[in-house]
């Protein structure tokens, strides 16, 4: 099912909309033109996706989207496309756990290209997100939003979060690498992508947990207040939330390294990173 599409002409590009499911911008002067954001949004019910297509056209401008309804026409076109971010759903159509599927591609389609950093992936669906967070984290999506508990402002936020990482990313291409570190040390990625390494293996995190860490991990060897901490929570800005974040992180820690101790509890006040000896 092909989505509409609102033409648009102007003195310098043209909209085309073919039978795809998507438009695409051209110029037709034959000039390089600076990278604009792409996204996929990949979900099965129209109005829906429109309103996803709607929310990220609002948060940046300039921001082509790509809409798909279905798995096979999703999975040919991030095989055939590049694009910076995904949005979808888990269930399309009749596929209860089509969206599976297509991250399994995605990473697939990663190894190939050997981007160790992966394609940043939204997931945004009905299914519980007290079961299906830690199901699609440990596949390596970004983050997870369940429908019907989260309003257009979070989807937003969460969006240019991954939108920052990528720009970051973008823009620290083709610069000199940075010397690797310590085996045993953390890694929080020199191209700024907050995609966390411990002992050389990726550590499966959601976003406002990899942001938790990173504030850790920056004023290491000092305590870091749960005040510190609510500033980069969206919501449940209290001590049993951050406990719980807290908690997630250092599960995925445990999952490499079972010793794993290098986040150490201050009672009362918040806590501390603690550099392995």
């Amino acid at each position: 099912m092909a989505a509409q599409c609102e033409e648009k002409l102007t003195a310098q590009n043209w909209l085309f909309c073919g039978n795809r499911g998507y438009c695409e911008d051209r110029t037709i002067e034959g000039k390089s033109v600076a990278h604009r954001i792409r996204v996929a949004v990949i979900e099965d019910d129209l109005p829906t996706s429109h309103q996803f297509k709607a929310w990220i056209e609002s948060a940046k401008s300039g921001i082509l989207v790509d809409q798909w309804f279905n798995r096979d026409d999703a999975e040919a076109a991030i095989a055939r496309e590049h694009y910076d971010l995904v949005v979808l759903d888990i269930e399309l159509g009749r596929e209860r756990h089509a969206g599976v599927a297509i991250i399994n591609a995605i990473n697939k389609n990663m190894n190939r290209e050997g981007t160790a950093s992966g394609l940043p992936v939204l997931v945004v669906s009905a299914m519980p997100a007290t079961i299906y967070r830690s199901i699609m984290k440990a596949l390596d999506a970004w983050d997870y939003l369940q429908k019907a508990t989260f309003e257009e402002a979070d989807f937003i936020e969460t969006l240019l979060d991954m939108l920052r990482v990528v720009k970051e990313r973008r823009q620290q291409q083709g610069n000199t690498k940075e010397l690797a570190p310590k085996a045993d040390a953390l890694s929080m990625d020199p191209l700024r992508q907050r995609t966390p390494m411990w002992r050389g293996q990726r550590i499966n995190l959601p976003l406002t947990a990899q942001r938790i860490l990173a504030v850790m991990f920056e004023k290491r060897g000092q305590i870091v207040s749960y005040d510190d901490l609510y500033e980069v929570v969206k919501s449940g800005r209290n001590r049993d939330n951050i406990r719980k974040h807290v908690s997630t992180i250092r599960d995925a820690f445990r999952e490499i390294d079972p010793a794993f101790e290098g986040i150490e509890n201050v009672p009362m006040r918040g806590f501390r990173w603690v550099e392995s000896a």
